[in-house]
C-alpha cells in the first residue's frame, strides 16, 4: 500500500506541473491576440481618475553662493605637454650638518 500511494502522489505532482506549464504557455503562444478587456490604455479616461501625471518639479537651486571662497588657486596650471617638476623651481636642500666630534681625552 506505502508504495502505490508513493506513485500516485509523484504522478499528481507531474499532473498538477503540466496543467500549470500549460497555463503558461497559453499566453506565450497567443502572440499578444488579448481581449481588449485585458488591456489597459494609457490614454483612457477610465479607470482612477487620477488624470495624466504631471512633469516632475525642477531641481532646486544650490545653496550658499559661491563655492571655495577662501581657495587659493594653483601655482602651476598644466595646459601643455611640459611636466610639472618642469613649472615649479626647484627645492632647496637642506644644508649638510657637522657630524658630531668625539671629546679628545687629555692625557694625565
Amino acid at each position: 500500500m506505502g508504495d502505490a500511494q508513493l506513485i500516485v502522489m509523484i504522478g499528481g505532482v507531474h499532473l498538477l506541473a503540466l496543467g500549470l506549464v500549460a497555463v503558461l504557455m497559453i499566453p506565450a503562444l497567443r502572440d499578444g491576440q488579448w481581449p481588449s478587456s485585458w488591456r489597459s490604455d494609457g490614454e483612457s479616461d477610465e479607470g482612477w481618475g487620477r488624470g495624466p501625471r504631471r512633469p516632475p518639479k525642477p531641481p532646486e537651486p544650490p545653496r550658499g553662493g559661491i563655492p571655495l571662497l577662501d581657495a587659493e588657486p594653483a601655482r602651476v596650471r598644466l595646459r601643455d605637454n611640459r611636466r610639472l617638476s618642469d613649472l615649479l623651481p626647484p627645492r632647496q636642500r637642506r644644508p649638510a650638518r657637522e657630524p658630531q666630534r668625539t671629546p679628545v681625552r687629555v692625557g694625565r
